[in-house]
């Protein structure tokens, strides 16, 4: 389908544009924020200053102050005492440039939506999803600071839920413009005939993302520090203590043990699944959906592979970041595929 008015093709294509670039930001965030998690940094800093926190201490008075208040922390007192100020800048430098990085997807969205607007840019239907994604970007900035805050009352630690949940509405936004983006970006195109295959694109998205959340639980919990083998656990298909934490609903998200024996088995799932489809889809008719499925296959396949080498090594930051940013890729390919697959009316 050609579009009615002159340069709207153009148009649209500017707004994905743009879309895909704070969407490329968010995924860069995932990681960052992987890091802040994975070198114990996330809670060197002990307020939230939207504004004025954008900018880093200044000076050998500025820095004594920011490291006087971390001391008063949970984290401190019982983890790091005895930390030196140089060892403190070190865990300080990523919780910052996390936050700033986070303002930084904040500019980029709002400043070029409003001049979308103001030029009428975006085509009418897509502009109550583009608010909905300004207003879910405004209270991932309330989660993150709620998650933050959840360590620094009497635990040394952040809550694996609210960990969960800040990762968790991270992916939502960047799946959601992900999506509008590529709907913009190609348009109505028709879609031939149903592939073998093709419904099951959406749900392997989903798949993806709910193993995502169970591997939130992971690294809140410190959960790929123990059980450093594989296919067993310490020798065992199912791991000592599975299912012993009272009450019962508590253990799936509290318990090491479960909680990484749940992300093995829904790695597992996923991998397999994708690779089911991304079979059956490689032997279609359209060439976009045959190269989705080949580099989805070959995405979990990496994927998978990078998440053992990051148990048996006893996740090494590089290896743990890695393996985040493999699972937001395999995510991203699922998304185009389930996009590229889905039936138009």
């Amino acid at each position: 389908m050609t579009d009615a008015v002159p340069g709207a093709g153009q148009s649209r294509r500017a707004v994905a544009a743009w879309l895909f670039l704070v969407a490329a930001l968010i995924f860069l965030m995932t990681v960052i924020g992987g890091i802040t998690r994975l070198t114990e940094s996330g809670l060197s800093i002990v307020d939230w200053r939207p504004v004025t926190g954008a900018l880093p201490p200044i000076g050998e008075a500025a820095w004594t102050a920011e490291f006087e208040k971390y001391r008063q922390s949970p984290q401190y007192r019982l983890v790091n005492r005895g930390m030196t100020l140089d060892e403190f800048k070190q865990i300080f430098w990523w919780e910052y440039v996390h936050r700033l990085w986070g303002r930084l997807i904040g500019l980029a969205y709002a400043l070029p939506f409003a001049w979308f607007l103001w030029r009428g840019t975006v085509p009418r239907p897509y502009r109550p999803h583009l608010w909905a994604a300004f207003a879910l970007g405004g209270l991932q900035g309330a989660v993150g600071w709620a998650m933050v805050a959840s360590g620094l009352v009497d635990r040394p630690s952040v809550s694996q839920y609210r960990l969960v949940g800040h990762l968790g509405l991270a992916l939502v936004i960047y799946v959601y413009l992900l999506w509008l983006a590529l709907g913009l970006w190609r348009g109505d195109r028709a879609t031939p005939a149903d592939a073998p295959g093709r419904r099951a694109a959406p749900w392997l998205a989903g798949l993806a993302f709910l193993t995502i959340l169970s591997g939130g639980f992971v690294a809140g919990l410190d959960a790929g520090m123990v059980f450093n083998t594989f296919p067993t656990m310490d020798g065992r298909w199912i791991p000592e203590h599975y299912g012993g934490l009272t009450p019962w609903w508590t253990d799936p998200f509290e318990n090491v043990a479960s909680v990484q024996f749940h992300h093995r088995i829904l790695a597992t799932l996923t991998a397999g699944w994708v690779l089911w489809a991304a079979i059956r889809l490689a032997a279609g008719p359209l060439p976009l959906v045959r190269g989705l499925a080949v580099a989805c296959a070959v995405a979990v396949v990496a994927q998978f592979s990078l998440g053992v080498a990051t148990l048996l090594a006893q996740v090494p930051v590089a290896l743990g970041a890695a393996h985040q940013a493999g699972a937001v890729t395999l995510l991203t390919l699922l998304v185009a595929l389930a996009h590229a697959t889905r039936r138009r009316a």
